[in-house]
């Protein structure tokens, strides 16, 4: 699914998807002392340290043509099959890219197989209803999330063990993902964002511009500001966003 899905929104990705530090920070965090670093779905490669031998590994050749030539060299391959020798690097990396695995079981043995610690950034798919967009505009990208990522207690009983940590997204983030507007409900309105988020492309055009409809008459109207408009006071806000090492 991840190369199908990416090779058609690559086209405009790397326009609304930037690194946000805070975020880039908790994954350096979670490398630990990791100097070789193999970044598994690595789309653009936005969460690439740049202090670490890193190669990417990545299925889709138009988030490839994203890539930045100051980002690490890239393999095209899927996750279930890496090219790679056992224990090769010292980490392994998997950033927002687990629910686009056709099987992520695979996946992650693979990425055990060719490095001794993984880092996983992924969502927790029970709390993705939590978050007012799909609770009150688009409640299908739940059904999706549900139905194609596995949940925190999986990929941890699937590792066998894993430290866990809720990352909280900050008002202002840089990385236009899912939630990464919760507190500027706006940005959801333009078609840009939108092409940059996975779920908007699993999505028919009907229930797009039905959901689109919806929020901006609420915005337009005051409805969103008086049910949700508490969050405007917030910095930052947990919505389902997980980090796992093991």
């Amino acid at each position: 699914m991840h190369k199908a899905v990416y090779d058609r929104i690559g086209r405009t990705y790397s326009s609304t998807r930037h690194p946000d530090a805070r975020i880039a920070a908790a994954i350096l965090r979670g490398l630990g002392e990791a100097r070789t670093v193999v970044n598994v779905g690595a789309g653009a490669g936005g969460y690439e340290p740049v202090n670490r031998a890193v190669l990417a590994v990545e299925p889709s050749w138009r988030m490839i043509q994203q890539r930045s030539s100051r980002v690490a060299s890239v393999v095209q391959a899927s996750a279930e099959s890496l090219p790679f020798q056992d224990a090769t690097f010292d980490a392994a990396l998997a950033v927002l890219t687990l629910h686009h695995w056709t099987q992520w079981r695979r996946g992650l043995d693979e990425m055990r197989r060719v490095a001794n610690r993984l880092v996983l950034f992924t969502i927790e798919p029970a709390d993705v209803g939590s978050f007012w967009l799909t609770e009150a505009y688009w409640p299908e990208i739940v059904r999706l999330d549900q139905g194609r990522c596995p949940s925190i207690a999986e990929l941890v009983g699937h590792l066998g063990s894993g430290a866990v940590e809720h990352v909280a997204i900050p008002h202002d983030c840089t990385d236009g993902f899912l939630a990464a507007f919760w507190r500027r409900p706006e940005a959801y309105l333009d078609p840009r964002v939108r092409a940059g988020m996975s779920a908007f492309a699993l999505l028919d055009h009907g229930t797009i511009a039905r959901g689109v409809a919806r929020l901006e008459a609420d915005l337009e109207s005051g409805a969103w500001e008086r049910r949700f408009g508490a969050l405007r006071s917030l910095d930052a806000l947990d919505v389902c966003y997980r980090l796992i090492v093991a």
